[in-house]
């Protein structure tokens, strides 16, 4: 059992934790409360199964290259005449190709084992392709028509253990939501007989 919430972060990271969770021996179920961004989609995808709140969001997994998107820099170079590009932008796009294809190649590596060659290719395009903003959030239905096996079956515990751990102060304002009391101790101890 894994819990996932974060924003996503440094790419070899993430993959190492996907890489653990993708050889762990037992079934591995990684739920997500509230969101599992970018790297945090990659150890999500590496799970037997994942679990999402009815309000929980997965991202795409698309590279970034100096804080600009692989896709976009790659469009440049397809779309603008090669004599009117700078080096540097033409540099940065061979970056983003280069990271687009190891990443998918890491998303059809993690997926379960029981997703054909196919599928698992179609999912990792789809995962890196740029068709969304980085921070665009997928509902579980719509990872669900990815092809990924999701579950909104989100144990109450789970989020009473989300409700210990305060969020971080942010720079900038956000909106958090839980759709669960925010005292967690009473619902438990009312399960138990407490």
């Amino acid at each position: 059992m894994s819990c996932c919430t974060t924003p996503g972060g440094l790419l070899i990271a993430s993959v190492q934790v996907a890489r653990a969770l993708k050889r762990h021996q037992g079934k591995v179920t990684v739920f997500v409360p509230h969101y599992a961004m970018s790297g945090g989609t990659l150890i999500a995808l590496a799970a037997d199964e994942i679990v999402m709140s009815p309000n929980a969001m997965l991202g795409a997994v698309d590279p970034q290259v100096e804080g600009l998107p692989a896709s976009s820099l790659m469009k440049v170079v397809t779309e603008k005449p090669i004599e009117e590009i700078d080096d540097e932008t033409l540099v940065l796009a061979d970056m983003g190709r280069k990271a687009t294809e190891e990443i998918a190649r890491e998303v059809r590596a993690l997926l379960p084992d029981p997703t054909t060659p196919e599928k698992a290719a179609e999912i990792a395009e789809i995962l890196t392709d740029g068709r969304w903003t980085h921070d665009y959030g997928l509902s579980a239905r719509e990872v669900a028509d990815i092809g990924s096996s999701i579950s909104q079956e989100m144990p109450r515990e789970v989020m009473a253990l989300m409700n210990l751990y305060q969020q971080p102060l942010r720079r900038s304002p956000a909106v958090e939501f839980s759709p669960y009391r925010r005292d967690p101790l009473p619902a438990i101890n009312r399960r138990r007989g407490g």
